[in-house]
């Protein structure tokens, strides 16, 4: 990629008035996105299910129904994983030193008011930033060892990190505070959707590489969990 670089750096000094778009590498089949920018609905924060109805509530499930989603319902799931609770900029799931390595991905198939692709989740602004357009859900699918629940769920929700957030603070040590993050997000996920009425899990069986390319991560993201979620059947 570098002699890539160069190679545009120097048609653009031969001819100043050209703009030359760039290359994107690691194609999975469909479309780059436009970088649109998805303002989402408000997140609620009050509900008639307390959190011991919804630890009651929650269980895996890997079966949903052939209905889209809301996208208020994608909205809440989202904050529910690392929305911010106020002013300070803290966010919903605990973070060693504040430092915040997780980003989340949506992977939209079947969701009202928003186009198929990948979307990353931008806690701040509160909103989607489009990253991929196209149906991946049978792409992951096949990353993630066939598991069907993926294919058949009108979205799914991907957490991953950049594990140099942490250790260039915690070093080594800086791993485990990541993956207890991870875990942290997750489980706010689970209890969301148990509060929604919806099914979801969580799934650690895939090709780390094979996601990555199919989301066109940046290689210092590492995709940690995919938690498909719908209407439960």
């Amino acid at each position: 990629m570098k002699g890539l670089v160069n190679c545009h750096a120097l048609v653009g000094m031969m001819l100043p008035g050209l703009v030359l778009l760039p290359m994107v590498a690691g194609a999975t089949g469909a479309e780059r996105g436009r970088d649109k920018m998805i303002d989402l609905p408000e997140a609620l924060m009050e509900s008639s299910v307390s959190v011991e109805e919804a630890l009651v509530k929650r269980r895996s499930e890997r079966h949903y129904a052939a209905t889209a989603m809301k996208l208020q319902d994608i909205a809440q799931l989202l904050w529910a994983a690392q929305g911010l609770t106020g002013r300070t900029g803290y966010r919903t799931a605990p973070s060693a030193g504040a430092l915040y390595p997780l980003e989340v991905y949506v992977v939209a198939g079947n969701v009202e008011g928003l186009a198929t692709g990948v979307y990353r989740y931008q806690p701040v602004q509160h909103r989607l930033l489009q990253m991929v357009s196209g149906d991946l859900r049978a792409d992951l699918t096949a990353a993630a060892l066939g598991q069907s629940c993926i294919r058949n769920a009108p979205a799914c929700i991907v957490v991953a990190a950049v594990y140099e957030r942490a250790t260039r603070k915690y070093r080594e040590r800086g791993i485990r505070y990541v993956h207890m993050e991870a875990g942290h997000a997750a489980q706010n996920v689970y209890l969301q959707a148990a509060a929604l009425d919806l099914g979801t899990v969580v799934i650690g069986a895939f090709h780390d590489e094979k996601v990555q390319r199919i989301l066109e991560l940046p290689d210092d993201v590492t995709p940690l969990v995919i938690m498909p979620v719908g209407k439960r059947r």
